[in-house]
Formats: structure tokens, C-alpha cells, sequence
């Protein structure tokens, strides 16, 4: 089992997570969490965004699917202004 430690909820509803669970997680100032309740337990779930290698992997793989599906550039330009209700 990971490390275990109490805390309290301020009257603002803020929890401070004890500084030893911050170090074994890495967790600094301005991290962003998920929160899940079910009944009386709750569960903080770091978001930790993803590399940037697979934000370039991902894009360089539509960018090969559309041209494999013969899209151009002006087609794309045409669905994102339907999506936002401009045509």
C-alpha cells in the first residue's frame, strides 16, 4: 500500500495533501486533479498532461489518414465552420 496520512478539510473546503504524499508524488504548485466520490470516499486523481511527442505522433497520423482519405486543406477549413454554426 502507497503512503498514508490525514488531513482536514479548511471551512473554504480546501484539503492540504501532507507534504511527505506531495514529494513521493511529485506534486507541485498549480496541479490539477480529478475528483471522484462514491459514498463516503473520495479520490483525488492527478491529471498529468501528456508529451508533447504524443500530441506530434498523433497529428502526423491525421495528417496521413486525410490525405489518404483525400482531404484538403479548404475541407477541413469547411467542417470546423459547420461544427461552430458558421455555414
Amino acid at each position: 500500500m502507497g503512503t498514508v496520512a490525514t488531513t482536514r478539510m479548511s471551512s473554504k473546503g480546501q484539503v492540504v495533501i501532507p507534504e511527505e504524499v506531495r514529494k513521493r508524488l511529485n506534486l507541485k504548485a498549480g496541479a490539477q486533479f480529478v475528483v471522484v466520490a462514491e459514498n463516503d470516499v473520495v479520490i483525488l486523481k492527478a491529471i498529468s498532461p501528456p508529451p508533447l511527442q504524443e500530441f506530434d505522433d498523433l497529428i502526423a497520423k491525421a495528417r496521413r489518414e486525410a490525405k489518404t482519405a483525400g482531404l484538403k486543406q479548404a475541407d477541413i477549413q469547411e467542417a470546423i465552420a459547420k461544427a461552430r454554426g458558421r455555414k
